[in-house]
């Protein structure tokens, strides 16, 4: 055990209780409104987050509600917040706790570990602010406040690393408010033990962290470079009829964006122009499926979308057609009224396009 442990807790609770924010989940200990908020919370500033979170709970206040909601509804709820196995696995352990379980959430880390998307950060956040179990959290902001203090270079995102801040985490952590604590630190690391420009001279450990005193404060946490960033070169056919209306598709095999709509889409190994696009087979069948009748650029500069691991530079393509009311079997696509757009789930690439440029005008 660390000799200065009840030091460092007691340190932290004192702090968190004068200047901990004000977010919705923590005015609960609802297992369901606490496993929401953590799965939204994952990969999502808490600012983005809470209007989410909000929205859900107030259209599924039980999760039997959740349970019962269509997948096409979830992710349309969903849809701005990225990552969408998110959703689907939300949706997933909703059904097996309502439908398997009796609506009864899981009571324990181990036990909530068999809910789909839920790793040992959101087990030990749900087991400790709910039912008090002494489970440390370890996450990106816990991470950086014990690589500081302690001066720990061993990288956050290396198995040894993992398993030793863990350990360290659950050493410290207070087992008689062990949900307050967790609270604490994440709390610490969100709002001053910041990433950029810590302010260190207000600091409540200014006088014990290892990495102001060496002046490393900068340099830790230590990460492992990430994989290289993919490019990939996306064309979308934004097909428009006389009748006003378009089609979609909806992406079905495995990868990002599984189950949400999009325009019909043509991924091309570089930047494509006009007359290296009309040339390519599945535009050709395409024009002939739906009878375009003309081909224009709608945006001259290429929208970059950034992704964990991969960068989409994207064009959208105005394709003019008298009637797509044509069969459509060999394709896929639905067949839709512009003015309904609005309605389907689709990547927020597609919803900004609908939206910033007016899909009513082009």
């Amino acid at each position: 055990m660390i000799k200065n442990s009840s030091f460092f807790h007691k340190k932290l609770i004192t702090w968190y209780l004068r200047n901990k924010r004000d977010l919705p989940w923590r005015s609960t200990r609802n297992p369901y409104f606490i496993w929401l908020s953590e799965i939204i919370l994952q990969q999502t500033r808490v600012v983005q987050g809470i209007p989410y979170y909000e929205k859900f709970i107030k259209e599924f206040p039980k999760i039997e509600d959740l349970a019962e909601a269509s997948e096409e509804r979830i992710l349309k709820l969903w849809q701005g917040l990225g990552y969408y196995s998110r959703a689907r696995n939300l949706h997933f352990s909703a059904k097996l706790v309502a439908f398997e379980y009796g609506g009864i959430f899981p009571t324990s880390y181990k036990e909530l570990l068999n809910l789909k998307g839920v790793g040992d950060y959101t087990a030990s956040a749900i087991a400790s602010f709910c039912y008090d179990e002494v489970t440390a959290v370890v996450d990106g902001n816990v991470y950086r406040v014990l690589a500081r203090y302690f001066g720990i270079d061993t990288p956050i995102n290396s198995t040894k690393g993992m398993q030793e801040f863990k350990l360290l985490a659950q050493q410290l952590i207070d087992s008689a408010q062990p949900g307050t604590y967790n609270q604490a630190i994440m709390e610490f690391g969100a709002t001053h033990c910041l990433p950029q420009n810590p302010d260190c001279t207000s600091c409540i450990f200014n006088d014990s962290c290892v990495a102001l005193s060496t002046k490393m404060v900068g340099l830790l946490p230590v990460k492992l470079k990430k994989a290289k960033v993919r490019k990939r070169f996306f064309n979308y056919i934004v097909v428009r009829s006389l009748d006003h209306h378009t089609v979609l598709q909806q992406r079905t095999s495995k990868g990002i964006w599984r189950q949400l709509f999009e325009f019909p889409l043509i991924e091309s190994d570089a930047d494509m122009d006009i007359l290296e696009l009309v040339k390519d087979d599945t535009y050709a069948q395409l024009a002939a499926e739906l009878q375009l009748e003309s081909l224009s650029l709608f945006n001259e500069k290429v929208i970059i979308h950034k992704l964990s691991h991969q960068h989409l530079h994207t064009r959208f393509w105005i394709a003019e057609a008298k009637d797509i009311s044509v069969a459509r079997a060999h394709l896929d696509l639905e067949r839709i009224p512009i003015e309904g757009l609005h309605n389907y789930a689709v990547p927020v690439l597609i919803e900004n396009f609908i939206s910033e440029f007016s899909v009513f005008k082009i």
